[in-house]
């Protein structure tokens, strides 16, 4: 069965059991401060889980995209060395919130793998929770008793707490859950071991194929359960390992999920799969990353230097060492398996064939950067192990080299191992252990229960229409974190303060209190659909009648930014192209930033053109048309742009500013007169195939223009206020120009002079005319001087030291090529070791090398010891 047909047999199934289809949220998650990414099937739905809102259905199911590469769920190092664990894997699930329970998902369950998809019952086998003595939960009877009705109890097990019980977290909704495992081992070897004793043993052909959580319990701060008011079940099954079962073979990666990634990466590297374990792992790595990689860019997430950027880039780097190491792969070829990648899974997942341009240019940039790093972390590891004098390298430099160039240490202890050296592990894990305690410390954060005050299912916004209004503290919790120490996290009945999403940062404001207390709202934020406000202080009096009051100038210039973005967006595809879509932004009450796809930079006459278009539609001072909670569907047959990645509901918000029509909830001026004025400050690259552009408005604009007054009118004052200020600057550089060039003139005229006084000063040791001694050039003549005086003196050895200031040395040395070839000598050494007496260094070649540094006092010492290098 193709694995097309088993995704869809399965949704199927389930829409016939009345559950609405819902296609896969984006794996990367922008607006859940708990989550990088989408790990488990569950995740795009915690709030309903959590009673914070409403699914139009009580039933649910769908095809998920998982990413575990971080957290508690982290699977990234078994990847390619077993056959069935992955980054991005897909997660079949159906969901129920507060309808059916255990009976219906156990016997649909049953249903669908053994009449449906025909699996024998004789290969399955399942787990119920034994119950936690120190939760003070009893065994699962009733998923016993009910498993009981569809197989032998032998083939029912008891699973601990680690196996057959789930939670979304350290705290909230949990409960015991039913795994279904398969064994797919030949006869013989069923034979030989029981089934049931290969269970959650990590046998790559005994595995865990569906788990059934039954969500019942909430788990508070302090650990202790409490019952839920409404059971749900949450399922997820892995659509590969399906796939592997219903296509008759033993890995993952040889059902058709991956099999046309593998044989794309066979033909392009021209090394065949399942010849040796090693290549056969690296192929593994690269076929599984690559999807993980593309998926993620496609969502809307761009390898980077930081949080889930970092991830990613961090995903792709590993699949590109594998290439250089195991494949021989030293230029980019993983980008070229996207186009195979979009043809296999476009059809499930639109979005990877919408994005593959994007996704092809991302990942080849990304690829040709870190190849480039190879090359350096190689250099420097050929250093390190020139300067070890044992044979074991240090762990300390090891790590170094992780953390500067990404060297994972198998690359690093692969290519010790070819000189002969090892890599103290030992120390390269304190290093490891010390970045990570490092980071938990920082991120390392104690959250309260929540403590409710009025039970209230709806909070509502209505910082639209309002920044002021009287509101109830209906909840509140405690976290502390080490950047922020203690803070309280309220929740009110209804609210003006609009929480950070959509780019747009979030209001800060206060409220008083009825005895005119006051506590400051320093952020909102919106977690699980709830608006969180974080304040210092709790109220004294938590059952009073607040008011509420955002900052209105923080507001009003967070609001003219991200209508001016709605109004460059448009400019862009305008200008630029249809091809432009938006890709990030930034709204604070500062500025703005804009991301969007471009496969070039944009020119300065596009700039202002850009610039231009989007004034001209503030100086129409267009009003804002506001429609709320219009279906989805009829604002998209109006004109209105999604935004690619973002969560939409069944409902939607549009602005429109003219002929700008956006999905957006966020807040906007009244008309486009209100930004006053719109000014890019910058345009720039940020991957391949995504620019950004910055700019400004209203107040941040007036800031700008005074700030060029005020410095017009100083350059005015420093030329004596000339009556052209553009003429005058530009016979100000002429006359720099000319006197550079009678300097150079004069530099040179000084360096042929000192040439006939060095011939005179070489001394002749070993056969070598040697000469250390200080000098009063540039680096330009100093160069000139030395391939001179080369020219003209056989068996020459020179070391030339000079200082341009207090705080600036420099070492020149240059050596005949004879001597560097035929003796060993090396220009590049002698630089790199005598550097250190400058505080400095440098390299070159074996016959010309320059050194920096930040210590002249250290050139008489030098100039002592050059000798020593001529043996």
């Amino acid at each position: 069965m193709k694995s097309q047909e088993v995704r869809a047999k399965f949704l199927d199934f389930f829409k016939s059991k009345q559950h609405d289809i819902v296609p896969s949220a984006p794996m990367v998650l922008k607006n859940d401060p708990t989550l990088m990414f989408t790990n488990s099937g569950m995740a795009p739905f915690k709030e309903y889980f959590l009673g914070n809102a409403t699914p139009k259905n009580n039933r649910i199911s769908d095809s998920q995209k998982c990413l575990r590469v971080s957290g508690k769920h982290n699977d990234l190092e078994e990847v390619g060395y077993d056959t069935y664990h992955h980054t991005m894997f897909e997660m079949l699930g159906n969901w129920s919130f507060g309808d059916y329970f255990k009976k219906e998902a156990i016997a649909w369950a049953w249903e669908l793998l053994t009449e449906v998809f025909k699996i024998d019952k004789d290969i399955l086998y399942v787990t119920v929770f034994e119950g936690d003595e120190k939760d003070g939960t009893k065994m699962d009877q009733e998923a016993y008793d009910l498993w009981k009705q569809y197989i032998s109890e032998d083939r029912i097990l008891m699973g601990n707490k680690k196996d057959n019980f789930w939670e979304m977290g350290e705290q909230g909704p949990c409960g015991p859950c039913s795994e279904i495992h398969v064994d797919i081992r030949s006869a013989e070897e069923k034979a030989k071991i029981d089934g049931k004793s290969l269970v959650n043993e990590d046998h790559p052909q005994v595995v865990e194929i569906w788990n059934l959580v039954f969500m019942q319990y909430n788990r508070k701060a302090n650990g202790s359960l409490e019952g839920l008011p409404s059971k749900h079940i949450d399922t997820g099954m892995g659509f590969e390992r399906l796939c592997m079962v219903l296509q008759g073979v033993q890995s993952n990666y040889d059902t058709d999920v991956f099999t046309p990634l593998i044989r794309e990466i066979e033909t392009i590297t021209g090394i065949e799969y399942d010849k040796d374990e090693k290549i056969d792992i690296a192929i593994r790595v690269i076929a599984d990353h690559v999807r993980a990689v593309a998926f993620s860019i496609a969502d809307g997430q761009l390898p980077s230097n930081n949080g889930a950027g970092y991830v990613i880039r961090r995903i792709l780097r590993r699949a590109i060492r594998y290439g250089f190491t195991f494949l021989n792969q030293k230029e980019p070829f993983i980008y070229k398996l996207t186009e195979t990648l979009s043809h296999q899974m476009g059809a499930a997942f639109p979005e990877i064939k919408k994005q593959t341009t994007l996704v092809h240019n991302v990942i080849k940039e990304e690829e040709q950067s870190f190849l480039r790093t190879l090359d350096q972390g190689l250099l420097l590891l050929d250093k390190v192990i020139e300067d070890t004098k044992e044979k074991t390298v240090s762990g300390k430099k090891a790590f170094e080299l992780y953390d500067t160039y990404g060297f994972p240490l198998d690359l690093t202890q692969l290519i010790a191992r070819e000189k002969g050296y090892e890599i103290n592990e030992e120390e390269f894990k304190a290093g490891m252990k010390a970045q990570k305690d490092r980071s938990r410390a920082a991120s390392a954060s104690e959250t309260g229960d929540w403590v409710t005050l009025v039970d209230d299912d709806v909070e509502e916004f209505i910082g639209y229409d309002t920044l002021t209004a009287n509101v109830k503290l209906t909840r509140y919790r405690k976290v502390t974190t080490k950047k922020d120490g203690d803070q309280y996290q309220l929740v009110f009945n209804m609210t003006p303060f609009y929480p950070e999403g959509g780019g747009q940062v979030g209001d800060k404001g206060a409220i008083e209190a009825p005895n005119g207390d006051v506590i400051y709202i320093t952020d909102t934020k919106k977690e699980n659909n709830v608006i969180i406000h974080f304040a210092k202080n709790l109220p004294k009096n938590l059952g009073d009648t607040f008011k509420a009051i955002v900052n209105d100038e923080f507001r009003k210039l967070s609001a003219s930014n991200h209508s001016a973005t709605h109004l460059l967006h448009q400019a862009l595809r305008a200008i630029l192209g249809s091809h432009v879509e938006q890709k990030g932004s930034l709204v604070s009450p500062k500025h703005l930033r804009f991301d969007f796809s471009h496969f070039s930079k944009v020119d300065k006459s596009q700039l202002q053109e850009i610039e231009e278009f989007v004034n001209a539609r503030i100086r129409e001072n267009l009003p804002l048309i506001e429609k709320r909670n219009i279906p989805m569907q009829q604002a998209i047959d109006e004109g209105a742009m999604a935004l690619f990645g973002e969560k939409y509901g069944d409902s939607v918000r549009v602005i429109r500013f003219g002929q700008s029509i956006e999905l957006c909830g966020g807040t906007h001026v009244q008309k486009t007169g209100d930004i006053w004025y719109f000014k890019i400050k910058s345009e720039g690259a940020v991957a391949a195939g995504i620019r950004r552009i910055e700019a400004i408005t209203n107040i941040a604009v007036g800031d700008y223009f005074e700030d060029i007054e005020r410095n017009y009118t100083e350059v005015k004052q420093v030329l004596k206020n000339p009556k052209n200020l553009t003429k005058s600057v530009v016979a100000l550089q002429d006359e720099n120009t000319n006197l550079k060039k009678q300097l150079e003139q004069l530099l040179k005229d000084k360096a042929k002079n000192m040439k006939g006084e060095i011939k005179n000063q070489l001394q002749e040791v070993n056969g070598v005319h040697f000469i250390a001694t200080k000098v009063d050039l540039d680096p330009n003549s100093i160069k000139t001087l030395l391939f001179e005086l080369g020219g003209e003196v056989e068996n020459l050895f020179i070391l030339f030291a000079s200082s341009a200031s207090p705080e600036k040395a420099m070492l020149t040395c240059y050596i005949s090529k004879n001597l560097a070839n035929d003796r060993g000598y090396d220009a590049g050494k002698v630089v790199r070791e005598l550097g250190k007496y400058i505080h400095g260094g440098g390299g070159g070649q074996n016959f010309f090398a320059t050194a920096g540094g930040k210590n002249p006092g250290g050139i008489p010492k030098v100039l002592e010891k050059a000798i020593e290098y001529i043996g």
